[in-house]
């Protein structure tokens, strides 16, 4: 337990931190799953429709702490790689 009156805040912080964070990545998990929601109905329309909401918000959340700008660069490659292939497969 914290003693001095800036430790006691510093953990109240950490808190907050920590249920901005744990919504924000949650946030994009969520749209990650769409993603490959639209992948598996196989209907490119959508899937580039989820590919950029996943994009916007993984952009948003590297602009952040919360997400390594580099993490979320591999995460809309992977993306980015599943919606091509699909397209070429449509194609």
């Amino acid at each position: 337990m914290a003693h001095s009156l800036s430790a006691k805040k510093r953990s109240r912080q950490n808190l907050k931190r920590r249920r901005i964070n744990r919504a924000r990545k949650s946030m994009v998990k969520t749209q990650v799953k769409r993603f490959e929601e639209a992948v598996r109905e196989s209907d490119p329309a959508k899937v580039e429709q989820e590919y950029r909401l996943a994009q916007k918000k993984l952009d948003k959340v590297a602009s952040t702490s919360t997400m390594h700008k580099r993490t979320a660069a591999r995460i809309k490659s992977r993306l980015a790689r599943r919606m091509n292939a699909l397209k070429a497969k449509s194609t």
